[in-house]
């Protein structure tokens, strides 16, 4: 990577087109916002503010931070000509005190933009020094925190900060961003009992804008002391006046709640039945494998010759999404039959298998998340009883389809699926099959959908199917099955 894109996507420099922030403002004229003071944290070549100023020409005063000195200096030599009631600058949004720059500190406070859209692992993987001080923002704790729901997007962190300071105020957020970052915003608020008065989001052509292949939108919330109005309007674009509301239940953000409402007497957040995750083991070279003849051939390209205690047959995401499980090739190296699980024993039962191991120690022991530094070494996670009942049914949460698949031995060996995929497990395949008829119906789909935010990157998660109360499906009448809106309840 050239020293000139690192810095594009170090300091998130995609230039918002004037074109787009002055659709923003007609929007925020609609709305019927009116600011005295306005802020654009990281205002790069200022189209924000050149709109700023002709659509709010009665504001005090206009505010641009940017941390690249280059801008800042054109900025204040062209609006030093212009309005004197602009100011730009320079500085990081990171260390800025918000508070300490405002004049008139009883205002209606705007603060708009666009925040970078990138992460802060891509920042780590190009040794980027321009992040917030390391905590544990989120709350995430656990498994959660260690095994990446601790990434995060940089921008997400920024819109937190804006809002917490917001409620000291009278005043309106409206910033472009991910649509998966707009819904964790909405959610943090809701979550913090925070002051909201309205919320809607509006999707932007990414594509068109910022040539992003990424769902995006404008964010806005106004803020006003002592309403919790936690509903929120989303609109298609900025130019339709048609919207769906999203609202909570039971604490939780529900995309379709006009669907939900007929069906919600299936929800529970107390399932007795719990979706699995795949096995997870950070190193698909070493622990993956293609079998050739009476050789397995790993990720590395080698032949290899083990024993079969151990090898179980593997099925990616992508084969459980597409029903292409015929050509399956994979096996995988499973060396735990529950967390926790002592390795050595390996040594003894299969004792090719062990020299494997060591052999190519130094891949699974440089293994970063700190899951695998305090458990047995060769660990890997997502495995129990559950790994190895007969019979299974089947999603992968990356796929934008709910379509559950049934699965059974391979040579006569339970399969094993990779951490895309949610499974649960079955003994006897009279159940296995009644269940998935159940699960594949229109009133189950419907019920699961007005849950899902497809636009997310793994729409589909356990905390989503684990939502479902498995003593009503079992019950549930033939009429409801294939008729959603019908309840006798």
């Amino acid at each position: 990577m050239n020293k000139q894109s690192k810095t594009k996507i170090e300091y998130g420099d995609f230039q918002t087109p004037l074109i787009l922030t002055n659709k923003i403002f007609n929007k925020l004229v609609e709305l019927q916002v009116f600011a005295d003071s306005i802020i654009e944290p990281t205002c790069g070549i200022g189209n924000f503010l050149k709109s700023s100023s002709y659509f709010f020409k009665d504001s005090k005063e206009i505010i641009g931070i940017e941390i690249n000195k280059t801008y800042v200096a054109q900025l204040n030599n062209n609006f030093e000509q212009r309005l004197n009631k602009i100011r730009v600058i320079n500085d990081n949004f990171f260390n800025i005190n918000l508070s300490k720059i405002i004049s008139n500190k009883n205002s209606n406070i705007l603060i708009l933009g666009n925040f970078p859209w990138v992460t802060n692992s891509q920042l780590g993987r190009i040794k980027s020094l321009n992040l917030p001080q390391k905590n544990n923002f989120q709350n995430h704790n656990g498994l959660e925190g260690i095994t990446g729901k601790s990434n995060f997007d940089i921008s997400e962190w920024m819109l937190i900060k804006s809002v917490d300071f917001l409620q000291k105020y009278q005043g309106y957020l409206a910033m472009l961003c991910k649509t998966s970052v707009a819904r964790k915003i909405i959610n943090y608020i809701y979550k913090q009992k925070y002051n909201l008065s309205y919320c809607s989001t509006y999707g932007i052509d990414a594509k068109r804008y910022f040539d992003a292949s990424v769902e995006a939108c404008l964010l806005f919330c106004q803020f006003k002391p002592e309403m919790q109005n936690y509903s929120c309007d989303i609109f298609e674009n900025l130019d339709t006046s048609k919207y769906k509301t999203v609202t909570y239940f039971d604490n939780r953000l529900i995309r379709d709640s006009k669907n939900f409402d007929k069906i919600k007497y299936l929800y529970t957040n107390k399932p007795k039945t719990k979706w699995r995750s795949g096995v997870k083991h950070d190193c698909s070279k070493i622990m993956e494998l293609e079998k050739i003849g009476d050789y397995f051939i790993n990720g590395l390209g080698e032949k290899v010759e083990l024993e079969s205690n151990y090898i179980y047959p593997l099925i990616k995401g992508s084969n459980v999404a597409n029903g292409n499980n015929k050509k399956r090739k994979k096996y995988i190296l499973i060396t735990q039959k529950y967390i926790g699980e002592d390795t050595k024993n390996i040594k003894e039962l299969a004792p090719k298998t062990w020299d494997y191991l060591q052999s190519h120690s130094s891949y699974l022991d440089k293994r970063a998340s700190r899951i695998y530094k305090a458990n047995p070494q060769f660990s890997i996670f997502g495995i129990g009883e559950y790994s190895f009942y007969p019979w299974k049914i089947a999603i992968c949460g990356l796929y934008k389809k709910l379509d559950f698949k049934l699965f059974h031995l391979i040579e006569n060996k339970p399969v094993i699926f990779d951490d895309t995929v949610y499974f649960i497990s079955f003994q006897e395949e009279d159940e296995a099959i009644k269940i998935l008829d159940i699960l594949n119906s229109p009133a189950i789909i419907s019920f699961y959908s007005s849950l899902i935010f497809w636009d997310e990157k793994r729409p589909i998660k356990a905390s989503i199917l684990n939502c479902l109360d498995w003593d009503k499906i079992k019950n549930i009448s033939e009429l409801e099955l294939l008729h959603p809106s019908y309840s006798k309840r």
